[in-house]
């Protein structure tokens, strides 16, 4: 189906109306801009307008975007197991009651499960190969129009997929007006030279997210693969398990980041072991941790680097609170770093 300019307009309108009834959010702060990964917001319904009114809501102007969020706004089918609430329908691993293993754990997927996951995404895979991209079109319309920008879109590329699925990944993050695509750091190689080599065709940068692992020798490994890898660096992952500020390493690698992610932790040895890489120290409320966030946020203003912060909201609300609530306090938080 093509649609015209109008249509795009009455889509955009249609599936978020109240846009226009919240002003234009601005979350840079003295250059350095301040984003979120729509991650945040998995605990609240995740529609394309509902995560748009968050993002207003909370006063944020950039966003790394999830792939479900933009991906059943285009039409995709469900995946196995929705539809009944979060948990998913009785006795699916994760749903209360029969589903549950003794103790509260997760049961194995009994083999109806398990044909139903392949046969979902079978169905995915050959939605997306014949998704158009106009929806994709009216959903970057629709968040642009309101004031934010997608700098990222996470879908991660596997070595499963073929090349066409490759093809639709960097075909959405182009149309979203994506300037990166971000997903986990491959530990198999032959992933990382796939993925590395796939974005030098396309010259759309894939970056790398970081948990503890990297340091100077990993991150050096997943960057030399091509010019065209980059890394989404985690600054409260890497404190929580390694117990260094990541300062230096923003520093030292400014040229390939392409994106920061932000979380307060505790370090490792609050978890019982004295350097990483481990399981690493809890999340905390953003100023009851030890991640040296504020001095992160004054390296990036101090040195105009350009590339977006996002908060990357997981640390448990607190009681009497709610999950935007806790976001504007993280984006106040950043506000007030870089006065």
């Amino acid at each position: 189906m093509i649609f015209t300019r109008r249509d795009l307009g009455k889509l955009a309108a249609a599936a978020f109306p109240a846009a226009g009834l919240l002003a234009r959010p601005n979350s840079n702060f003295n250059g350095v801009q301040i984003g979120i990964i729509t991650y945040s917001f998995r605990a609240l319904p995740g529609s394309a307008g509902e995560t748009l009114k968050y993002c207003l809501e909370c006063g944020i102007s950039g966003v790394e975007l999830m792939s479900s969020v933009a991906e059943s706004y285009a039409g995709a089918p469900l995946p196995a197991g929705r539809g009944f609430g979060p948990a998913g329908p009785p006795g699916a691993p994760g749903a209360a009651g029969p589903g549950r293993a003794p103790g509260g754990g997760r049961m194995p997927p009994t083999p109806e499960q398990l044909e139903a996951r392949r046969k979902a995404a079978t169905a995915m895979t050959q939605w997306r190969l014949s998704v158009s991209m106009d929806k994709y079109k009216a959903f970057r319309k629709m968040y642009e129009d309101a004031g934010v920008k997608i700098f990222a879109f996470k879908l991660p590329p596997t070595l499963e997929m073929s090349d066409a699925e490759y093809e639709y990944i960097w075909n959405v993050a182009q149309t979203l007006g994506a300037d990166h695509i971000t997903m986990e750091l491959p530990a198999d190689d032959r992933l990382l030279q796939r993925v590395a080599a796939y974005a030098a065709k396309r010259r759309l940068p894939i970056a790398f997210h970081t948990h503890g692992q990297g340091g100077a020798s990993g991150f050096d490994r997943a960057l030399s693969a091509s010019p065209y890898t980059a890394l989404n660096f985690d600054v409260g992952h890497y404190y929580g398990v390694n117990g260094e500020s990541p300062a230096p390493l923003v520093e030292k690698y400014h040229h390939r980041i392409a994106s920061l992610h932000l979380k307060d932790r505790k370090g490792p040895a609050s978890a019982g072991q004295t350097r990483g890489p481990g399981p690493g120290g809890p999340n905390l409320p953003w100023g009851q941790g030890e991640t040296p966030l504020k001095e992160v946020l004054l390296l990036m203003k101090r040195n105009k680097y350009k590339f977006p912060a996002s908060i990357e909201y997981e640390y448990q609300t607190p009681e009497g609170s709610d999950v935007l609530t806790e976001i504007k306090k993280c984006l106040q938080f950043c506000k007030d770093a870089l006065a």
